[in-house]
């Protein structure tokens, strides 16, 4: 059986200062430990939240990517919890969805994937409608399975199991990397339907850099995929 205990929250931000105490005190009412990792933010995102009782907050001198960020919570958190559940800072995620997420986690380790419904809202980013469809491909081409939305931030992950992943990326191909090694070592993947909400008439923030993100997830994706192709699955596995 599974305890609340078991599980902790963790936020990774930067530069998210509109949504960020919103996100912060909706996901304290889940009742679960809350770790918000800032990364380097350099507008008043630590201003907004440092007052907020309850919570630990993590500073990163300097910004080090989402990855990065991650692997910070996940080490925090796995101090006290076996699962991880990171949801974005933008507001996008509605918390509460999380207990529907926490239902789909067994005692066997697994990795569960808050699946957004609505994603062809007229509000929704079209970078994000292309994005989630090119990661799709590049993950099943890659890991093996077909997965709906391997660009969420809205997941569950089993600790210590991804800390032992060897992740190379630490920035937004974290989040892709880390599901072709899940289905490398089999760990299973459960996605669950969670809403999403792009905030009409709220200026969003996005780090997404076309030329940048796209020559680095070309990279990664061609890392995986030459690993896959011609490394052979029992010394794959140790990576």
């Amino acid at each position: 059986m599974l305890y609340k205990s078991s599980f902790a929250i963790v936020i990774p931000v930067y530069n998210h200062e509109q949504m960020i105490r919103d996100v912060v005190q909706k996901s304290l009412g889940l009742g679960l430990p809350v770790f918000v990792v800032d990364d380097g933010s350099t507008d008043s995102s630590f201003k907004k939240i440092k007052d907020i009782p309850n919570i630990k907050i993590i500073r990163h001198p300097f910004n080090k990517g989402k990855g990065a960020a991650l692997l910070t919570g996940f080490i925090q958190a796995a101090k006290t919890a076996d699962w991880a559940v990171t949801l974005d800072a933008d507001g996008q995620h509605n918390p509460d969805d999380a207990l529907n997420m926490i239902q789909a986690v067994s005692s066997h380790p697994s990795l569960i994937i808050g699946m957004r419904t609505g994603m062809s809202g007229t509000n929704v980013p079209w970078t994000s409608r292309f994005g989630r469809k090119f990661s799709n491909f590049w993950v099943w081409a890659s890991g093996g399975l077909w997965l709906s939305d391997t660009q969420t931030g809205f997941r569950i992950y089993p600790l210590p199991q991804v800390l032992n992943l060897d992740v190379k990326a630490r920035r937004f191909q974290f989040e892709v990397e880390v599901l072709a090694k899940a289905m490398w070592k089999k760990i299973p993947i459960i996605e669950t339907p969670v809403s999403v909400n792009y905030h009409p008439g709220t200026k969003r923030i996005s780090h997404f850099r076309p030329f940048r993100d796209f020559i680095r997830n070309s990279t990664t994706f061609t890392s995986l995929i030459f690993q896959r192709i011609f490394i052979p699955q029992s010394i794959r596995k140790k990576f």
